[in-house]
C-alpha cells in the first residue's frame, strides 16, 4: 500500500495544525474589519447612542453608522422622526406594539424607579465587556497576523480587502 507524501503529510496532525492555522488567519484577516465595526457600533447601540431621544442629539456619523449596522443602509428609511409620539391609544398599521401616551416615567407614583431594572444594567455591562474583549482579540489576531513576515504582504492585502468590500457595498446601498 503506497501513499504520496503530501498524502501522508495532510494526514500528519502538525501538518493538519498548520492548514487550520493557516484557513483561520485567512478567514480573520478577511473578516476582521467587520468584526471591529460590528463589536464597536453595537456597544455604541447598547446605550442608544446612535439615535436621538429627548436631551441627546445623535451625531450623524454614530447616526449613519447604527443604520448600516441595523439596516445594513446609511439612509433613514421613511418613516416618523426621532422622538416622535404617537397620540394615545393609536396603534399605526403594521406596528402592533406601537404604543402614544405618556413617555418614560410620566405618570409615575412620586418615589417610584424611572431607570431601568438592575439586571438590565448589568446586561449592557456584561455585553459591553464581552465586545471589548472582542475588540481587543480581533485587534491581537491583526497584529499576530502581520508580524509574519513571510506572509505579511498576503495578510494586509487579505484585511485590506475585508475593508474595502464591505466599504464599497455600502456606498453602493446608499
Amino acid at each position: 500500500m503506497t501513499t504520496s507524501s503530501t498524502a501522508r503529510r495532510i494526514r500528519h496532525p502538525a501538518a493538519l495544525l498548520l492548514q487550520v492555522r493557516t484557513l483561520h488567519t485567512w478567514i480573520g484577516m478577511l473578516i476582521a474589519p467587520t468584526v471591529l465595526f460590528m463589536a464597536v457600533t453595537g456597544t455604541l447601540q447598547l446605550y442608544s447612542l446612535h439615535e436621538s431621544h429627548p436631551g441627546y442629539t445623535a451625531p450623524a456619523l454614530l447616526e449613519k453608522l447604527g443604520m448600516l449596522h441595523k439596516d445594513q443602509v446609511f439612509t433613514r428609511k421613511p418613516g416618523p422622526p426621532p422622538g416622535f409620539r404617537f397620540p394615545r391609544g393609536f396603534r399605526p398599521p403594521g406596528m402592533a406594539g406601537a404604543k402614544g401616551g405618556p413617555g418614560l416615567g410620566e405618570g409615575l407614583p412620586r418615589g417610584e424607579r424611572r431607570g431601568p431594572k438592575p439586571a438590565v444594567l448589568l446586561l449592557k455591562a456584561f455585553f459591553t465587556a464581552a465586545a471589548t474583549g472582542l475588540i481587543v482579540s480581533t485587534l491581537l489576531g491583526i497584529w499576530m497576523a502581520l508580524r509574519d513576515n513571510q506572509k505579511r504582504v498576503r495578510n494586509l492585502l487579505l484585511l485590506l480587502v475585508g475593508a474595502a468590500v464591505p466599504a464599497v457595498l455600502a456606498a453602493l446601498s446608499a
